[in-house]
């Protein structure tokens, strides 16, 4: 299912010596570290850091995004009677955001998030107005995909921003960022669950052209709100000599650079994309088979909704139990999940896939919220904006992936063998998982303590 450096985090190397910064057994504690709180009173921290109204308008800002693929795709095929020309076009979309993405992030990172979302924003409107044209014109096919292509690449990165905007407003509270990472998974979650079943309220009521008009109402109003809210930054401090030199880079650095700094969690996000589009494509070949085709999308929301819930409880982990720990753990039990999971989908039994589906999501959430935050910890703080955009669009690749392999797997061999394809994304989750060092260099110059929150 998502950090702008600012003037209210000078740098946050140093901000999460037990939780967060170490990826194996935690190093001690500096004295400035926060105070140990009830899960309860640290989620009480996040409204207090970025004022009341930041919750609200970052979740309904992040809506739209969830609902421009499933939305394409009715567009598309409805308008045009071809639901091959619809599913390239939702391809288009996703490809456009995968580019999109890190591009977004990296303006982000150079001229700040508010500049770079009131332009984006905008643009985002006037792709969605343009798709509805073109398809309901019967444009040619390759303007419909043209189009789609700028949708998606023009869509506001609002999770992958917003986990940027976490980092700033938490140094020095591990715990708090966790909580922050972990309320972010949820909202992506919840966003992916609700997003598309807008859609397809909407496009039966009235239109698929009215949901994807609905999209973009709300991306103008809580958009333009997101970019508008004070944690946004007007742009990112350059890094002192001392950083750049421990980050062995410019001001900026390079795109390859950071990716060689957060290349494991991107291989791991990559998976995680992977497994969820494959499992998607196999919940719908067996709802296919079973004659309910349409009621795919609830039966794979069962995943979502377990994720959500245990993405949150992240924060009650104890602090020795290390991020490489965690994400090694988890993703060992995701691939248990899914083992099972395809032991269900060769049942034939809806009530065992739902069971199944259920289980595999409990271990979702705290993968997720893991790998965010490896990523940020690998990131220099100059780069947060690029980093966090990109785990976001390799997962969007990821789904991409999965999808396409697993709707020819379904196709060629079976349904059964489709759900063969979610174990093995879990496995490569739990390899990369392994591959990552225990306890990286810092990549920032540790900050002075008490940075401020925005109210």
């Amino acid at each position: 299912m998502t950090r702008t450096p600012s003037p209210l985090a000078p740098s946050r190397r140093d901000l999460e010596p037990a939780a967060v910064g170490t990826l194996g057994s935690p190093a001690p504690a500096p004295d400035d570290v926060e105070p140990r709180r009830g899960t309860l009173a640290t989620y009480g921290e996040l409204p207090r850091l970025a004022g009341k109204a930041f919750l609200p308008i970052a979740f309904l800002a992040r809506l739209p995004f969830s609902m421009i693929t499933i939305g394409t795709l009715l567009l598309v095929s409805t308008t045009t009677g071809s639901l091959a020309l619809g599913g390239l076009a939702s391809a288009a979309a996703a490809v456009g955001t995968a580019l999109g993405g890190p591009t977004q992030g990296t303006l982000a990172d150079r001229i700040g998030q508010r500049t770079v979302l009131l332009v984006v924003v905008p643009l985002n409107v006037l792709a969605v107005l343009g798709l509805v044209q073109a398809a309901s014109a019967g444009a040619p096919s390759a303007v419909i995909l043209g189009t789609a292509a700028l949708v998606g690449a023009f869509a506001p990165q609002v999770g992958p921003l917003a986990r940027v905007r976490w980092i700033a407003m938490t140094q020095h509270r591990p715990r708090t960022l966790l909580a922050a990472m972990g309320y972010e998974s949820t909202a992506d979650e919840i966003g992916f669950v609700l997003g598309p079943a807008l859609v397809g309220i909407l496009a039966s009521v009235w239109s698929p052209q009215a949901a994807m008009l609905f999209a973009a109402g709300v991306c103008a109003v809580f958009g333009l709100a997101f970019a508008l809210h004070p944690t946004a930054t007007p742009g990112a401090p350059k890094p002192s000599p001392q950083a750049s030199a421990a980050a062995g880079q410019d001001a900026h650095g390079s795109f390859a650079g950071l990716l060689r700094k957060v290349l494991v969690p991107v291989l791991g996000m990559l998976a995680m994309g992977m497994l969820f589009g494959s499992t998607q494509t196999a919940v719908t070949s067996f709802m296919r088979d079973a004659g309910s085709e349409s009621q795919a999308g609830l039966v794979y929301a069962v995943l979502g909704f377990g994720s959500a819930i245990t993405a949150l409880a992240v924060v009650a982990l104890p602090a020795r139990f290390g991020a490489r720990s965690r994400w090694v753990a988890f993703a060992s039990g995701l691939t248990v999940a899914a083992v099972l999971t395809f032991v269900a989908g060769g049942s034939g039994s809806l009530g065992t896939l739902i069971g199944a589906l259920a289980l595999l999501g409990l271990f979702v959430g705290p993968v997720m919220v893991t790998i965010f935050t490896v990523g940020g910890d690998l990131s220099p703080t100059s780069r947060s904006g690029a980093a966090m955009t990109m785990l976001a669009s390799a997962n969007v690749v990821g789904v991409a992936i999965g999808a396409s392999v697993g709707g020819q797997v379904a196709e060629g061999v079976g349904t059964a063998a489709a759900f063969a394809l979610p174990a093995v994304a879990a496995v490569l989750l739990v390899v990369t998982g392994l591959s990552l060092r225990s306890r990286p260099a810092p990549v920032d110059a540790p900050a002075p303590s008490g940075a401020p929150g925005v109210r």
